[in-house]
């Protein structure tokens, strides 16, 4: 692994690591680091260990504390973009127009924003993700790759990841090594997010609605904040779409009440890809178009029920590429540089594909030299990113389309890679070379003008072998890991 990570000679010791192997795989169903498999995702009767590395990866500790940092100003950076409608309108303009996804939830946002109505109560839960771009003199450069404002996973399953390697670590006999990995709680830091919101409602016998897939492999990560919650004694239910349509409703007051029990919060841990909504449900359902006291929380703001359009669409990769351009971050935060600077620090190159000479140069740069650069849909949940070779394939088709404007193009980070073990069910043990990706997760709770708590919740590690170009620990590519601050 080198880099002042673990050392070649302990990763080739081949009788070491089969030892190892079987302790970690032990010390994850131990500490909880679990999911349910693919044959039954429905069903905890079978379960088997989240995929993780068999040791932790090397992290410059300057740059981790960096991330940590401007948590809290990204934090009110979506909260800003929410209530700022004329950027949403300015920003998102050209992509509206060719993507159908974006398209209608932006109308859904024109509709709820014509009804004027506001709440004052304003929950957001989000992840940015980061990955340290190398530098000439060797240094590295925390680069922002998205910030997810919907749905941010893997917080419950970190919460239990430090102490695993830590005992792995020790069996290994690198004692000291263990002493480096930090302890690391966000189920407890988005929960604090959740609790702060649902005293504000102020109704004890309302409850936390998880909106929640069919398919439910990774039930274990939700559970752990779930349990935060009924230690506070926060009542949760969890439902689906399909339960919301068919048992909601909302009474003289607009509460709005599912089974006949009153929600306070609705989380999502769903709603984040075109195929989570259909015609009869989602779209058309008068629940998503009406007023209520509800505050809706899916990993971003609360407005009304399905509210969370207000920061689905500032998460949006178009929305990321405005961002980059001069002057936009001084509109969000004016009168406060460093704040400025602290953000715009993470920002990679960041090129519009609008249509227009800007866009044509963008189209020019990309084909030239693919390689340097990805292609990015509006799309979230990994595995939607385009490279090299695809990345030709679909600009040459498009480029002189409005088709286009539905990406953004961002310069391609290059982070230095390490070896490391991937443990996977069913996958081969073997040494692999392998890419990280630092989340910072965040929650902040803003009661009319008045941000009441705005917290940095706990961090995310997860490592993917270089094989793979794009793809989440959901997607079957990355695997859960904890920093080794070097």
């Amino acid at each position: 692994m080198a880099a002042n990570g673990i050392p070649e000679d302990v990763l080739m010791d081949n009788d070491l690591i089969k030892d190892l192997v079987d302790v970690a795989k032990d010390s994850a169903l131990l500490n909880g680091v679990l999911m349910r498999t693919k044959e039954t995702p429905n069903s905890s009767e079978v379960v088997t260990y989240a995929p993780f590395t068999l040791f932790p990866s090397p992290v410059p500790e300057a740059t981790f504390h960096q991330a940590l940092a401007v948590q809290t100003h990204y934090n009110r950076l979506v909260d800003k973009i929410s209530q700022d409608s004329s950027f949403l309108e300015e920003a998102l303009a050209s992509t509206i127009k060719v993507d159908d996804f974006t398209g209608r939830l932006f109308n859904i946002y024109r509709h709820v924003l014509q009804e004027g109505k506001t709440q004052s109560i304003v929950l957001g839960l989000n992840r940015s993700d980061y990955m340290l771009d190398q530098n000439e003199d060797g240094s590295a450069s925390l680069k922002q790759i998205e910030i997810n404002t919907i749905a941010a996973s893997f917080g419950g399953l970190a919460s239990h990841t430090p102490n695993v390697h830590r005992h792995i670590l020790k069996v290994a006999g690198r004692l000291e090594d263990s002493k480096r990995i930090l302890d690391n709680n966000p189920s407890a830091g988005l929960a604090k997010g959740l609790s702060k919101a649902w005293d504000l409602y102020g109704s004890e016998r309302a409850v936390v609605l998880y909106l929640v897939e069919e398919l439910q492999r990774n039930i274990f990560d939700h559970r752990y904040v779930e349990n935060e919650l009924w230690k506070r004694n926060i009542p949760v239910i969890r439902r689906q779409f399909e339960d919301v349509a068919k048992t909601g409703f909302l009474d003289q007051d607009k509460r709005l009440f599912v089974d006949g029990r009153e929600v306070a919060i609705v989380y999502f841990r769903n709603g984040y890809m075109p195929q989570n909504y259909t015609e009869q449900l989602c779209w058309g359902c008068k629940i998503c178009h009406r007023e209520t006291d509800a505050i809706t929380y899916y990993h971003d703001n609360v407005y009304d029920f399905f509210f969370f359009f207000f920061t689905h669409l500032a998460g949006t990769k178009k929305v990321q590429q405005e961002l980059a351009r001069p002057g936009v971050l001084e509109r969000f935060f004016p009168g406060e540089p460093d704040v400025v600077d602290k953000i715009r620090a993470t920002f990679a190159g960041l090129y519009t594909l609008d249509m227009g000479p800007e866009g044509d140069k963008t189209v020019a740069m990309a084909l030239a030299k693919p390689d340097k650069f990805v292609l990015k849909p509006q799309r979230e949940g990994g595995g939607n990113n385009l490279y090299g070779a695809e990345i030709c394939q679909v600009l040459e088709g498009v480029k002189q389309s409005t088709e286009r404007m539905a990406y953004i193009l961002m310069d391609k980070v290059q982070p230095r890679p390490v070896h490391n073990y991937l443990l996977r069910l069913g996958t081969p043990l073997k040494l692999s070379t392998c890419l990280s990706e630092l989340g910072v997760f965040g929650a902040y709770v803003r009661h009319g003008q008045d941000m009441v708590l705005n917290e940095c919740a706990g961090h995310l590690l997860r490592t993917k072998s270089d094989e793979h170009s794009d793809g989440g620990v959901a997607a079957g590519v990355a695997v859960l890991d904890n920093p080794l601050l070097v």
